[in-house]
């Protein structure tokens, strides 16, 4: 602890063998020590003393849609950072579409990079993007640092990114599985989706009948089917359908390559309580109904989902019209899904621990960051959020840094308020006040 530069104290830190009284030393941006609450502080050191709130692992977000460059009108990297510094999410990991162009050659992750440099508040990752016509870009880009490729197999919503095939994800695996790179699918079948109900309007009922289980559960099963037979790593997009949960199981069981994600949404909102009209609830694949939520909760606990992400998927408010059969599907929650799940985690008796664990350990761990990122321990990135968990706010829309602040949480009293977010052992955010933007660009280790 002696060349320690910083030192952060709290009667409960969270680190991988538990929840401690602590002091946290850092030096050059990392963390050196994890010592006894009392440890004495190195004369040089400063020592920023946080009482009883806890100090946590900066939260890793793997699935956030900046949209930048190309619909800056949506989101933005200088919003969409803010938004995850004031939740305590340190990293995120950059969707390859919905801007313009999308992330599906070197050349275009050169303009992503060009536009994020100078506006990142958080350190940000990039996902490429696996097309039917891209077979070629995908070693490129894997070289070129992206964390891993993003696939549809059902339409994706946006015409300059569109869907792969049964045949075509085929030819996409082999290619990733000759590198061992990362597949990330948004599973949905289209055959699913092309025979079920279709109904304009207002009702939820009837969009929910417009994305069945079914569709989720055939895609889930046919992406099984293909990374079993080519060795492959791939890993499920936003599940929402419980039904898939056992054939996951058996598969991961059976050694399959397989990780799997849920949305704080998915686990805090329920078809029941969705008003008839409020876009602002709609997202691909839906919230489904309580009983199917109880069954994801229950696949955290036993470890069959592994992580909980975000699925930041903002636009303008006019997008948003009460007809959820055209209105954008997508969900706003950078800043509120560290509160939001932590405030359902905590009413079924879950602790701190265990929500570290799903958005900060195993993201970290998904993109390959794991050894700097996702835990307090030495040798990790001094990357931190500091929550009172035990204080309650009222969602108030006109208190977010989204660009748009639209929000399906609008009004809630969630659990858990971000006192401050610290990177690499600079405080970014504290009771409201930024930094300028320190946030670096990320490249996959190699």
């Amino acid at each position: 602890m002696s060349d320690a530069e910083l030192v952060l104290r709290s009667t409960r830190v969270i680190t991988p063998e538990g929840t401690r009284a602590a002091s946290v030393a850092v030096a050059d941006g990392t963390i050196t020590a994890v010592l006894p609450y009392d440890a004495p502080v190195p004369a040089r050191a400063r020592l920023e003393d946080l009482g009883d709130d806890v100090l946590l692992p900066g939260l890793v977000d793997t699935h956030v849609h900046v949209n930048d460059p190309g619909r800056t009108e949506w989101e933005g990297f200088w919003t969409a950072t803010r938004a995850a510094a004031a939740g305590g999410i340190t990293t995120l990991v950059d969707m390859p579409l919905n801007s313009l162009p999308p992330t599906t050659t070197v050349d275009h992750l050169r303009v992503k990079k060009q536009v994020a440099a100078g506006k990142a508040h958080v350190d940000v990752g990039f996902w490429g993007g696996a097309l039917p016509d891209n077979l070629g870009d995908l070693r490129p880009l894997h070289e070129a640092g992206v964390f891993g490729f993003k696939a549809f197999l059902s339409p994706s919503g946006v015409d300059e990114f569109p869907h792969l095939d049964q045949e075509q994800l085929a030819r996409t695996l082999a290619e990733i599985a000759a590198f061992d790179g990362l597949l990330i699918v948004h599973a949905e079948d289209p055959n699913h989706l092309d025979a079920a109900p279709r109904h304009g309007g207002p009702r939820y009922a009837d969009f929910l009948a417009s994305r069945p289980r079914g569709a989720e559960d055939t895609a889930v099963a046919h992406l099984v089917d293909q990374a079993r037979r080519q060795g492959a790593r791939v890993h499920v997009l936003h599940l929402s359908s419980s039904d898939a949960l056992p054939l996951i199981a058996r598969a991961r069981a059976d050694g399959v390559r397989l990780t799997v994600e849920t949305c704080p949404h998915y686990l805090t909102l329920t078809a029941e309580e969705v008003p008839d009209g409020a876009s602002e609830f709609k997202c691909c694949p839906p919230i489904r109904e309580a009983a199917n939520q109880d069954l994801l909760w229950q696949a955290l606990a036993d470890g069959t989902i592994d992580c909980v992400v975000t699925d930041h998927s903002p636009s303008t408010p006019d997008l948003k019209t009460d007809d959820f059969a055209t209105a954008w599907g997508g969900i706003s929650g950078l800043q509120l899904s560290l509160a939001a799940v932590w405030t359902e985690a905590r009413r079924r008796g879950h602790g701190l621990e265990d929500v570290v664990r799903w958005m900060s350990t195993r993201t970290a761990e998904l993109v390959g960051l794991g050894a700097r990122k996702g835990a307090i321990a030495p040798g990790h990135d001094a990357d931190f959020a500091v929550m009172a968990p035990d204080e309650t706010f009222t969602v108030d829309p006109a208190a977010l840094q989204h660009r748009n602040r639209v929000t399906a949480y609008a009004g809630r009293t969630l659990h858990g308020v971000v006192k401050s977010t610290w990177l690499r052992g600079e405080r970014v955010v504290a009771d409201g006040e930024f930094t300028e933007p320190k946030g670096h660009l990320l490249t996959r280790p190699h």
